[in-house]
C-alpha cells in the first residue's frame, strides 16, 4: 500500500490545509468470518469533540484499537493531515501525536502523578532524575487544564478520586504535545460531580485545538460535550453529523437498528457517506 504518498509513523506536511486531522476511508477488519468493520468512513476535524456512539459489539473497540495502530486493517485508507499513513504499531500512532486513554488508565497506583506523567520519559541532569524540571513541567500542565483539585503534584495516585485520575491521564496525553486524545468511556463509574469535571476538561482540550474522540454510552455526556456525533451499527457507520442534527431517540435507534425514522435529509446522507456506499 505504497504509491510515494504514504509514510510510516510520521507524516510530511499537510497537503490541504483545509484537511481534517484524521480522515478514514473505507476501514474494513476481520477476524476469521467475522466482519467486525466494514467500509468505515470517518472525518476527525482538530480542535472538535466526535462522539463514537455503538451498541456493545457494534465496532467501537475495534475502530480505536486499528486508529491506535495495536490491529491493522484488512481494508480501506488512514489519512492524518491530508496524507496516507500506514500505522505498524502503537509507536508509530503515538509518534504521530495520537493517544489513547483506556478505561484502565494505564497509571500506577504506587507513584505519585510526576512519576505517572514523566513514565518511561523520565528527565536526566547530570544523569540523574530532574525532579525540579518535572514537577515544574507537571504542576504547569495540569493549570492548563485548569485541574485545581489535586493537593500536590507528588500525591500518590492510589489516593486520586476517579475525575482526577482522568485528569492526569489527559494531563499526560497534553504534555506528549498530543494532536489527537481517544477516550475509552472516561466517566463510567463516576458520580456527578467528577463527571462534570472530566466533561469541562474534555471542552477545554477542544478549545486548545487537540481533537477528541469521545466513546461513550452514556448519551447525556454525548450531547453535553460533543461537537459531532458518529454511530457504528454492526461494524458499519450508519450515521454521522454535527451534534444538532441528531436528538437522543434518533441516536438510540441508529444504535439498535441502524436506521432512524427522525433522522434529518442531511442526517441521512452523512450516514450514506459514512457506510462507504455499501
Amino acid at each position: 500500500m505504497s504509491d510515494g504518498s504514504e509514510t510510516s509513523g510520521v507524516a510530511a506536511p499537510s497537503a490541504a490545509a483545509s484537511a481534517p486531522l484524521l480522515s478514514i476511508r473505507g476501514l474494513s477488519k476481520y477476524f476469521g468470518p467475522v466482519r467486525a468493520l466494514t467500509k468505515v468512513d470517518l472525518e476527525v476535524p482538530a480542535g472538535k469533540v466526535t462522539a463514537l456512539s455503538g451498541d456493545n459489539g457494534a465496532g467501537k473497540s475495534v475502530l480505536i484499537k486499528t486508529i491506535s495502530g495495536l490491529w491493522q486493517p484488512d481494508g480501506g485508507e488512514i489519512f492524518w493531515e491530508g496524507r496516507r499513513v500506514h500505522l505498524t504499531g502503537p509507536r508509530d500512532a503515538e509518534a504521530l501525536g495520537i493517544t489513547t486513554i483506556y478505561q484502565d488508565l494505564a497509571l500506577c497506583d504506587n507513584l505519585d502523578i510526576v512519576q505517572n506523567m514523566f513514565l518511561g520519559h523520565e528527565r536526566l541532569r547530570r544523569r540523574l532524575l530532574n525532579e525540579g524540571s518535572m514537577e515544574k513541567t507537571a504542576r504547569e500542565t495540569l493549570e492548563s487544564l485548569h485541574v485545581t483539585t489535586v493537593r500536590s503534584v507528588r500525591q500518590k495516585v492510589e489516593s486520586l478520586s476517579g475525575g482526577q485520575r482522568q485528569s492526569v491521564a489527559v494531563a499526560k496525553a497534553v504534555m506528549k504535545q498530543s494532536k489527537l486524545v481517544i477516550m475509552d468511556e472516561p466517566t463510567a463509574a463516576l458520580g456527578v460531580t467528577q463527571t462534570a469535571m472530566v466533561l469541562e476538561l474534555i471542552g477545554r482540550l477542544a478549545s486548545q485545538g487537540v481533537a477528541v474522540i469521545l466513546i461513550s454510552h452514556n448519551l447525556n455526556d454525548v450531547f453535553q460535550a460533543a461537537d459531532r456525533i458518529a454511530v457504528l451499527y454492526l461494524g458499519r457507520m450508519v450515521a454521522v453529523g454535527p451534534k444538532d442534527q441528531f436528538d437522543r431517540t434518533s441516536v438510540v435507534e441508529y444504535m439498535t437498528a441502524g436506521t432512524s425514522s427522525r433522522g434529518s435529509s442531511r442526517e441521512l446522507g452523512s450516514a450514506l457517506a459514512g457506510t462507504g456506499g455499501s
